[in-house]
């Protein structure tokens, strides 16, 4: 504590050194040992803190047995502080289940693991139980997350509490050359948290500055691994389009031990689907094999950015993705089935960007565009723009730059055609150079060769 500093100051740190000293004397205050936790580990205000009962979990215990049964089919056996570590709920909490099992005949002891900890194995009826329960759902992983935890979780993390400042934009897109009529547009759509259309001719970007608006929210966000709907297991997490960030402790009073390891930190999620996209994607998908659900895309990119590229191009027609969505977009939660039928909610909760070639108002009606409320064009980049970028080009791939080469390149191939630039030229024809120069044994080098050479190649077809 800082004795030097302002009385107002001393006493916010008293009171928070007061706070910690009473979480680790045994105090209950569940959210003062959340603050503390966020503090330490320098993340949102939302921490998923390990329960210390089932009930705070909102876990039932013959479900958690059931994952358990359904675990030691699969490895044989195992220790107590292994099943632990494969449901991630802390070992006190599955040490009287694993008891109950033994009770019942369901499970047997066939060795001391460590200390209050045993091997467990089946036993025959314990087989016949776990094989009867595999036929329904083969899921033995994490314990699940209740829906009303994980709503709560969107709540506290939503992307309508994020604005971003100018700074952070900055920063999101430091590493691309945005214009600063383009800048000045964006800025207000991110912000605003809602959706935005982007388009303009192929090759300028518009993938690309989708990806990077999430960079401009903070930068983590918690995702339950799985959750349960009316006892159907549904996958979150998946690493396919999360990227994790594990936790990096700074030596404060709280642990990772603390954290409640059903959830994961992720870095705040960009998902992008194209042309591919059907409408399967935007439902739940059952797996009638497993008898396990894998959440839809939307459901996925909640607290995150959602980008639909080529938009206009889905195997899909428009308009069944605009009706899909039309509601969701607007109220900012959807309605999903579960394999049984029921129907359930769930937060829609993204900054939804559509990428298209193709001019907006040729695609949807207004009803839909009043729903989108940017819409904002991509345009080309201007001479001086398109010679900058090749300079960060050059830069980035450590080829010497040359402004004389530049202007042979626009002079005699761009002008005398009428070739618009694109933002994508540079970085694409630099590749063709290197890829020349290298192949030959050059110096690599922007001449009038590899340039001619890089042209004929790139614009043949075009």
């Amino acid at each position: 504590m800082n004795l030097n500093a302002q009385p107002e100051k001393r006493s916010s740190e008293i009171e928070q050194m007061l706070d910690r000293i009473g979480l680790l004397m045994g105090g209950s205050n569940r959210q003062a040992k959340s603050n503390a936790v966020a503090s330490d580990l320098e993340i949102t205000d939302f921490v998923p803190l390990a329960p210390d009962s089932l009930e705070s979990a909102s876990l039932n215990s013959s479900n958690i047995q059931d994952i358990i049964l359904k675990y030691l089919l699969a490895t044989g056996e195992a220790s107590g502080r292994e099943v632990s570590k494969q449901l991630r709920l802390p070992f006190s909490l599955i040490t009287p289940l694993i008891t109950a099992l033994k009770s019942e005949q369901l499970v047997g002891y066939v060795g001391q693991a460590s200390l209050s900890d045993y091997i467990c194995r089946l036993t025959e009826v314990g087989i016949d139980r776990a094989r009867r329960l595999s036929r329904i759902c083969t899921y033995f992983g994490s314990a699940p997350v209740s829906l009303a935890q994980y709503i709560s979780s969107v709540k506290r993390q939503t992307i309508e509490g994020e604005y971003p400042t100018p700074d952070k934009l900055k920063s999101a897109f430091a590493d691309l050359l945005i214009n600063h009529k383009l800048f000045r547009k964006l800025g207000p759509a991110v912000s605003s948290g809602r959706g935005m259309f982007l388009y303009g001719y192929p090759g300028n970007g518009k993938t690309s500055i989708a990806e990077r608006v999430a960079r401009s929210f903070g930068p983590y966000i918690w995702v339950p691994r799985a959750i349960t709907v009316d006892g159907e297991i549904i996958r979150i997490f998946d690493p396919m389009v999360h990227q994790e960030a594990p936790l990096e402790t700074n030596g404060g009073l709280m642990k990772e031990s603390d954290i409640d390891e059903r959830w994961v930190r992720i870095k705040r999620p960009t998902i992008v689907v194209g042309g591919e996209l059907t409408m399967d994607q935007l439902e739940i998908t059952f797996n009638k094999d497993t008898g396990v659900s894998e959440a839809p895309v939307q459901l996925k990119s909640n607290c995150g950015v959602l980008v639909i590229d080529d938009f206009g191009r889905q195997k899909m027609r428009v308009d069944e993705l605009l009706n899909r969505w039309i509601v969701p977009l607007e109220k900012r939660y959807d309605f999903l089935n579960l394999s049984s039928g029921k129907k359930f909610q769930v937060p829609f909760d993204q900054l939804v960007i559509f990428s298209t070639n193709l001019e907006p108002k040729d695609l949807v009606d207004d009803a839909f565009l009043r729903r989108i409320p940017y819409k904002i064009e991509v345009e080309n980049p201007s001479r001086a723009e398109f010679t900058k970028l090749f300079e960060i080009m050059c830069n980035l791939y450590q080829v010497p730059y040359s402004q004389d080469a530049v202007e042979y390149l626009i002079e005699t191939h761009y002008r005398p055609v009428d070739r618009p630039f694109r933002n994508c030229q540079p970085r694409d024809l630099l590749l063709q150079i290197i890829n020349y120069c290298r192949y030959n044994q050059f110096p690599v080098r922007m001449t009038k060769e590899s340039i001619d050479f890089a042209v004929d190649n790139y614009f043949s077809i075009m």
